[in-house]
């Protein structure tokens, strides 16, 4: 199984929550990153929102899709915060001293601590840090470093990789640090395929677009398994024939059985059974039409192998989907029209 990464993400009241929710789109598109060159085998990032005690945030950005990645909590995202003045910063730092000890343990348990201009306050509270450089705006250095004289302030650097301590000065350096984070959980290769996508590369852009110009780059051809995906949602009636299907696609049987496991997981009948509940569903939804009428239009004859697939993957028979989610009402309860009256 691979091995997820998971950040967690403390929010009060005066955080900047926008940049957290930035680096966890740059987190989200490493995953896609990963999906695509690894497939199912490919390790996720996850995130999860919580307040200034731990308690789980709900209705952020992407916050189910970020629980969906099971796995112990690896690093800890510090948002900046929206404050008016150094002051102010200390006591919003003096009066959330759970999310203080918080990161004082994390920086115990060896975990990634990431913070973002202001957020380093945090971090250095918990007395973890003597020794180590930080990345900070310079309207931030004067008073970071009159109460922290024992961290190195990072002179004209927006991002710094201290071992544990990961931080950006703006958040233009957020790209930095996602493509650090990626290198941290998932190794090199997965980091420099994000950093091609995240950071700008002046020298690249020229590249392609002189190869452009030469006509070096021909438009990109349909995958296998797109081809014979596109073919199943045009056949979703028609009899299953894994042949017919190989042949349309030009690729052997056994090839296309192996591009569907490793890419999707399942086999090509398996998505077919998929595709044709998909459209049960909407049949059981909009229409008044019979369950055994249902399956003939979505390629079963039989309507109790209908049924059977229909429970395994959507959880219900078809009759008490219909019930929970018809949108039409029962014939007997329809209004007689105007010019039967």
């Amino acid at each position: 199984m691979p091995r997820n990464f998971v950040i967690e993400l403390p929010c009060v009241e005066q955080s900047a929550t926008g940049h957290a929710a930035h680096l966890v789109e740059m987190l989200r598109s490493a995953n896609l990153v990963a999906g695509l060159r690894l497939g199912r085998r490919a390790p996720r990032f996850g995130w999860h929102w919580v307040d200034g005690h731990g308690r789980p945030l709900h209705a952020m950005p992407h916050g189910v899709e970020g629980r969906a990645a099971e796995g112990p909590v690896q690093a800890v995202f510090l948002s900046p915060l929206h404050c008016p003045d150094i002051p102010s910063i200390r006591d919003i730092v003096a009066t959330n001293q759970t999310i203080t000890r918080r990161i004082a343990t994390a920086f115990d348990q060896g975990l990634a601590v990431c913070t973002l201009g202001s957020g380093a306050w945090f971090a250095a509270a918990g007395g973890r840090c003597q020794g180590r450089r930080v990345a900070l705006p310079w309207y931030f250095m004067g008073g970071f470093g009159l109460d922290f004289p024992d961290i190195e302030l990072a002179e004209g650097q927006p991002f710094v990789d201290d071992g544990p301590w990961l931080s950006a000065s703006h958040p233009e350096a957020l790209a930095s640090m996602a493509v650090a984070l990626t290198r941290h959980a998932f190794g090199d290769d997965l980091a420099a395929a994000l950093a091609a996508l995240l950071l700008p590369d002046p020298q690249r852009e020229r590249a392609t677009l002189a190869a452009l110009q030469d006509r070096r780059i021909p438009a990109t051809r349909t995958s296998v398994l797109a081809h014979a995906i596109a073919w199943l949602e045009a056949r979703v009636e028609q009899p299953y024939d894994l042949r017919a299907l190989a042949d349309a696609v030009s690729a052997s049987p056994r090839t296309l059985l192996r591009h569907f496991q490793q890419e999707l997981g399942y086999s090509p009948l398996d998505h077919l059974h998929r595709l044709r509940c998909a459209r049960a569903r909407v049949l059981l939804e909009i229409t008044l039409e019979s369950v055994p009428s249902v399956a003939l239009a979505c390629g079963y004859e039989d309507a109790s192998a209908f049924r059977r697939v229909f429970v395994r993957h959507v959880g219900m028979t078809p009759a008490a989907y219909r019930e929970r989610h018809a949108l039409r009402a029962p014939r007997r309860r329809w209004r007689v029209a105007a010019s039967e009256v």
